[in-house]
């Protein structure tokens, strides 16, 4: 019996250190993967990191040497036969994007050549790299930080052009930088109590008074960045914009005027657009523009018709903002006010179109501030835009001079609630062994961000996000 329960704890172990292992060699294994996007253009790049990058990039190519940080051209071969004439960049570690030996191949862009490349890498020594595994390498070997990494993922995924500017400032290290600027300050003061604490007859303990300043200045400085979440938020997610209104009062027209190309099919026949239409709009933010069926009570139309009405109602309930569009030349109906009064909470711009018809007649306005314009001659488009731009983008440069993410944004909200607990235990004059514990843990919590403390769960999740070949 003994040795049976010996025999499967040995068993247990052996195995668990298997496993073990076994993860540390493919952590630290040669990986490859085509690093730009498949299809047909000038350059595809495979990308190649790990030890062996050198060994197998000498080994596919006709060259005989690859000096380290210098440009090479040759030729890649699958045996005797050339697949293709590439450039091939060297990098020796540590000066490389992941820390480690890399090679990049640039080759024609057809998906056959770049896929015919790796092939041949992949049979020559390397695996297939998996979802943001260069990036995560150059994580683990502190090229960068956990926040740089992920404005790496935002940098790529921006979907305006204000963003990825946002977002290269977090790879240039600003929000890392903030948050080791609060940590050291609060490491600092950590120091001293701990010296109070440990040395109490050569170190006197700091006075409350001092403490309370110092908490106080480093929840401002989170404060600070706190305050840039909601903005962050936008930038990243963008926000919805629903046209809405009766039949045939232009939607579509403007939809198609917005984004200027003919997405929605325009005709003079009510009811013709039964479903909602979504295209993608750059305002500064990122906006998914809704183009709805005409609400209308009507005892006539069908059951699709009648579908695509109700999607209408609640396409206006979930946006962030509505274009209440009427005819002017028609002036407002009944029907007219009775969609405004559903949309009306909302936030709103009242849109007057077909303003070309009026032939000089004056626009009899029962709304303020109400955009006057032409869909078919684009008169008033502009004023629409810088409109639409004054709500979606109303934040100052304060607002996004810290752009972060949800996992962020709860780390420094516990590091906040642990801060705040230690200044009230400070203004108290509690033990400054249970202040302690709280900064250890506001600590904790700005590690998280830059990733020196971080479970495997969330780094998993993290690069699970990221496109393969990044």
């Amino acid at each position: 019996m003994l040795v049976l329960c010996f025999l499967l704890i040995f068993s247990v172990v052996a195995f668990l250190y298997y496993n073990f292992f076994m993860n540390i060699l493919q952590e630290f294994d040669t990986i490859a993967a085509i690093s730009t996007p498949l299809g047909t253009g000038g350059v595809g790049v495979i990308r190649i990191s790990g030890e062996k990058s050198f060994d197998i990039a000498l080994r596919i190519s006709d060259r005989q040497t690859l000096p380290a940080g210098k440009i090479c051209h040759g030729w890649i071969l699958d045996d005797d036969n050339k697949i293709d004439e590439v450039v091939i960049l060297p990098f020796k570690n540590p000066n490389s994007y992941t820390g480690e030996d890399v090679v990049e191949i640039q080759c024609h862009g057809g998906v056959n050549v770049v896929r015919n490349i790796l092939d041949v890498v992949l049979r020559n020594g390397a695996r297939i790299a998996e979802r943001g595994e260069f990036t995560k390498r150059a994580f683990l070997n502190k090229k960068l930080d956990l926040s740089q990494a992920e404005a790496v993922d935002d940098l790529i995924h921006a979907k305006t052009s204000n963003f990825a500017i946002q977002s290269a400032k977090n790879l240039s290290g600003v929000l890392a930088a903030k948050i080791n600027e609060i940590k050291g300050d609060i490491f600092e003061t950590t120091s001293r109590i701990v010296a109070g604490i440990d040395f109490p007859e050569d170190v006197a303990e700091p006075e409350y008074s001092y403490l309370i300043e110092r908490f106080g200045n480093s929840l401002r400085e989170i404060n600070r960045i706190l305050d840039c979440a909601k903005s962050s938020d936008i930038l990243r997610q963008g926000i919805k914009v629903a046209i809405v209104g009766r039949p045939n009062v232009g939607k579509s027209s403007l939809f198609n005027a917005l984004l200027n190309l003919d997405r929605a099919i325009v005709t003079d026949i009510a009811g013709t657009t039964r479903d909602i239409i979504k295209e993608n709009l750059d305002l500064g933010v990122a906006v998914t523009l809704i183009d709805t069926a005409g609400i209308r009570e009507d005892e006539n139309i069908d059951k699709v018709e009648e579908i695509g009405i109700e999607y209408s109602k609640q396409s206006a309930q979930d946006a962030d903002l509505v274009l209440f569009l009427y005819d002017s030349n028609s002036g407002l109906t009944e029907e007219d006010r009775e969609i405004f009064d559903i949309i009306k909470d909302k936030t709103h711009i009242v849109v007057a179109n077909k303003v070309d018809l009026l032939n000089g007649n004056v626009l009899q306005e029962e709304f303020q501030n109400t955009v006057k314009l032409s869909t078919y001659s684009k008169d008033g488009l502009d004023v629409l835009k810088s409109r639409m731009k004054e709500i979606v983008c109303d934040f100052s440069p304060e607002d996004t001079e810290f752009i972060t993410n949800k996992r962020q944004q709860s780390c420094l909200l516990r590091c906040k609630e642990s801060l705040e607990r230690a200044l009230f235990a400070a203004e108290q004059e509690e033990l400054q062994d249970m202040i302690y514990i709280d900064l250890k843990s506001a600590l904790l919590s700005l590690d998280e961000i830059t990733g020196e403390v971080i479970t495997d769960d969330i780094l998993n999740n993290i690069f699970d996000h990221f496109c393969i070949g990044k």
